[in-house]
């Protein structure tokens, strides 16, 4: 099977092909994924009988990529270190993943491993040799519990590449960053935003700040709350809207002591959450994590589907969710969380994406598309929000404007 790759993802696979360290810093929605697969493809061609690792931040990215690599390595026996459920042979037990690695050896055969890192040290544990390693939304790795895992790929793999379009870099000596160079090597890609909207491969975000009124005596923090949301969808019109809640309690008292559902079907609109302690909901009914995915996945791509989603930070860190058109912030993040936030509504409208392949739309000309923006929505109480609209701003300004990543930086 031929790959077809964007100017920029050939850039990333050449740039892996002469350097066996290094930092690809690719904005959300530019691909990342199969910059790895041709390179792991080209790995398993050269270097039969590989065993190659893919690092993931949660268990539901790590399933994801499972899915995305195998779309196209056919040769490959896999394995899963983490404690999702996955249908391929998964453990955690460093004994039992040394016993399976081995036996690919012997036999010749390609291994992929799929992991989180929180797992990733039992990888290390187990004294596999591995050839090649990508460290996806790389910025976790700087966490002090999984530093010394990432520390020991950096010198002990043959080949070691840092994935994220969010770089986090360290001021202090006593805290790990990714201005590391002895473990994180230099960068040798970075793709700037604006080249991806004018390829045509991304949609620009659009800031909306709006000014909302502080909570009247005698209302309830959640009417509060659902008034404000119900007020800005109608005011822009959107059918298919993320909203970053403060936390899961947020969410469920909305959804249990207002009217927020009953206004949403009253507007057509369904409505879905997902967290780790509720799992997902759909229109109040409960469905594994795997319908959950499914059903969003295909009201993405359903035109005349109308549909909120809530999460408080399970959907924010690289799952691909297709279709979504705004986003509403309900709490203030760092740099990070609000790079990878907006980073869920500036992936092409399916139709457009269309459009570009057979040639009835021009490349950036945004006036052609039918989604020409992603609305990054953001409700501010008086002085309270004011912040956190300056930071979305910035970050906008940085990655959309300056075409720079947004890099955060610790400093104690």
């Amino acid at each position: 099977m031929t790959i077809s790759l964007r100017p920029h993802q050939q850039r990333g696979t050449d740039v892996m092909y002469i350097n066996d360290k290094g930092q690809l810093i690719m904005p959300t929605g530019s691909g990342k994924t199969l910059t790895m697969i041709v390179d792991c493809l080209r790995r398993f061609q050269e270097n039969p009988g590989a065993t190659i690792v893919v690092v993931a931040p949660r268990i539901l990215l790590a399933e994801q990529l499972s899915s995305e690599f195998l779309e196209h390595i056919l040769d490959a026996e896999v394995m899963h270190v983490h404690s999702g459920e996955t249908h391929h042979f998964s453990t955690t037990k460093p004994s039992e993943i040394a016993v399976h690695t081995g036996a690919f050896l012997a036999a010749g055969k390609n291994q992929l491993i799929f992991t989180t890192y929180n797992s990733l040290q039992r990888i290390v544990d187990s004294g596999i040799d591995v050839d090649t390693i990508y460290f996806d939304e790389a910025h976790n790795s700087v966490q002090r519990h999984f530093f010394p895992a990432t520390e020991h790929f950096s010198q002990a793999a043959k080949r070691c590449y840092f994935f994220t379009a969010t770089p986090k870099h360290s001021a202090t000596i006593s805290k790990p960053g990714m201005n590391d160079a002895y473990v994180y090597g230099q960068v040798i890609c970075n793709v700037p935003a604006p080249e991806l909207v004018q390829g045509g491969f991304i949609v620009p975000p659009k800031v909306a700040v709006k000014q909302l009124p502080m909570l009247a005596k005698g209302q309830q923090v959640a009417e509060r709350d659902s008034e404000n949301l119900l007020e800005t969808i109608d005011e822009h019109g959107v059918d298919k809207i993320l909203i970053c809640a403060k936390a899961v309690k947020q969410i469920t008292k909305l959804i249990s002591e207002s009217d927020f559902c009953a206004q949403l079907a009253a507007r057509g609109y369904s409505y879905m959450f997902i967290s780790a302690k509720t799992g997902g909901v759909i229109d109040g009914q409960k469905v594994n994590r795997e319908v959950f995915f499914d059903t969003l996945s295909a009201w993405g791509r359903d035109n005349d589907k109308k549909f909120v989603v809530l999460h408080h930070s399970i959907l924010s860190e690289g799952i691909n969710v297709s279709g979504l058109e705004a986003v509403i912030f309900m709490r203030s993040m760092d740099y990070i969380g609000i790079s990878q936030t907006i980073g869920r509504v500036i992936r092409l409208h399916h139709d457009d994406a269309k459009g570009l392949r057979d040639g009835s739309i021009q490349p950036g000309n945004l006036n052609q598309y039918s989604k020409s923006f992603g609305l990054v929505c953001i409700p501010v109480f008086n002085n309270v929000g004011i912040s956190t609209a300056k930071k979305v701003q910035a970050v906008v300004d940085i990655i959309f404007d300056k075409g720079e990543a947004a890099v955060s930086t610790v400093k104690r």
